[in-house]
């Protein structure tokens, strides 16, 4: 067996124990897919981060992300995490299914930037009862995956929600994202996507880089704070630069190793 160094990474989290653990696998070269599948689920993590050198000049590094039942088109939380380790200068490029993501230094914090996701206004059949909603307004945003984003009237509704996983489940969205004016910070949210094998994910990039631009709009600003109100929590700095969502944080390496293939 050939030992390959594995990391796991708490991204967005000022502390161990919070944000939204990810386990981070550099490679020389790609495993074949049925393994990295294989070991996401080992892992069963919400997400692994598979990277290899990049061979273009735009990037430092292919990634790709599994969760413990399929690979997805963007994960946010384990781009941050795979910057953490993998990060030597003032910056590091990801070349992946989304285009190139950058991770940046910004002192003692990383910033991480995502496209932003433009919002429609539409019904989606089923999606309030499968979260045993009696009301909410509904959005869709036009990332690679179908994301819905839910707005609530505060924090304390976003916090009650009890979704029906198996009816959220075969509804087949990347993302189902329930939000509000926060109480200490300026958004809350959190965020379902059992489709992709994950009830609710701790804390979660590619949602806001639906929820910046959503917010954005409506608070009249381009810069501001949110919290990802799961059982671990997670607080980013969020701000829309043009058609770019700059989301900032920190990681904390909890477990280093090396996984046995």
């Amino acid at each position: 067996m050939t030992p390959h160094p594995i990391f796991q990474v708490d991204a967005f989290a000022e502390k161990p124990f919070t944000g939204n653990p990810a386990a981070v696998m550099p490679l020389d070269h790609w495993l074949p897919d049925e393994v990295m599948q294989a070991i996401a689920a080992e892992n069963n993590l919400s997400e692994t981060a598979f990277t290899v050198p990049s061979e273009g000049d735009d990037a430092d590094y292919d990634l790709r992300w599994f969760t413990p039942t399929t690979e997805v088109p963007l994960c946010g939380h384990a781009t941050f995490a795979a910057a953490d380790i993998l990060i030597k200068g003032s910056e590091v490029r990801f070349s992946t299914q989304s285009g190139v993501l950058t991770v940046a230094r910004d002192g003692d914090m990383l910033r991480m930037s995502l496209p932003a996701f433009t919002l429609e206004s539409r019904e989606v059949p089923g999606l309030l009862e499968a979260l045993r909603l009696d009301q909410g307004e509904i959005h869709i945003a036009d990332g690679a995956e179908p994301a819905v984003i839910i707005l609530l009237p505060d924090e304390q509704a976003v916090r009650a929600v009890k979704p029906d996983f198996k009816a959220l489940k075969a509804l087949n969205l990347f993302l189902a994202i329930v939000t509000a004016p926060g109480a200490e910070q300026d958004i809350a949210s959190r965020v379902f996507c059992p489709s992709v094998g994950i009830d609710e994910d701790p804390v979660t990039g590619a949602a806001h880089a639906a929820l910046v631009p959503f917010w954005a709009e409506r608070l009249g600003r381009y810069r501001f704070t949110a919290l990802q109100a799961s059982k671990r929590t997670g607080v980013l700095d969020c701000e829309l630069k043009g058609d770019r969502v700059i989301l900032g944080g920190h990681a904390v390496t909890v477990i280093e190793g090396y996984f046995q293939i």
